[in-house]
């Protein structure tokens, strides 16, 4: 950990330590740090897995998917 020292709006870090339910600045700010990491990963995750899709990329496995269904069935026939 580093220490580092800002300036911060306390009218918002109070509301998100309100928020968030957390006992100190430190927790709130690490904690907001953590989870905008988390949400832009998520966000460009599913960014490349659209672009994949829009690629068909998923289109071999869906067929392979519904045959190996239609197969199963037929089985039972």
């Amino acid at each position: 950990m580093t220490a580092t020292q800002i300036d911060l709006d306390e009218v918002v870090l109070d509301e998100a330590m309100r928020l968030m339910g957390a006992r100190t600045k430190k927790e709130t700010v690490n904690t907001a740090l953590r989870e905008y990491v988390e949400r832009v990963r998520r966000l460009e995750a599913a960014e490349r897995l659209a672009e994949r899709g829009a690629r068909g990329e998923f289109d071999q496995a869906a067929a392979a998917h519904a045959a190996a269904k239609r197969a199963w069935r037929d089985s039972f026939q």
